[in-house]
């Protein structure tokens, strides 16, 4: 292929990219609208699950706190009763 046309089929794409930027910058701009705005939704879904979970474990909280406290006392005295380990 000849310089010329080359230089000539490089111009013409230049042109074409110019012709076509407000077209691709608007584009861009929406899609990063839509990348914030899912964003958005995802950390406020995420922050309204985390305050759920702690709202559930405050309500159980009479529920699970004296079994974590007697799961703890057998495993102490499970501990305290065991032979020591050979060395």
């Amino acid at each position: 292929m000849k310089t010329f046309l080359k230089v000539v089929l490089v111009l013409l794409a230049v042109v074409v990219a110019i012709k076509l930027l407000p077209v691709a910058l608007a584009l861009a701009c929406v899609l990063g609208g839509v990348a914030a705005l899912v964003a958005l939704i995802g950390v406020s879904l995420a922050a309204g699950l985390l305050c759920a979970w702690l709202l559930l474990a405050l309500v159980l909280s009479p529920i699970w706190l004296p079994v974590l406290a007697l799961v703890g006392l057998i495993a102490l005295i499970k501990k305290l009763g065991a032979k020591p380990a050979a060395a």
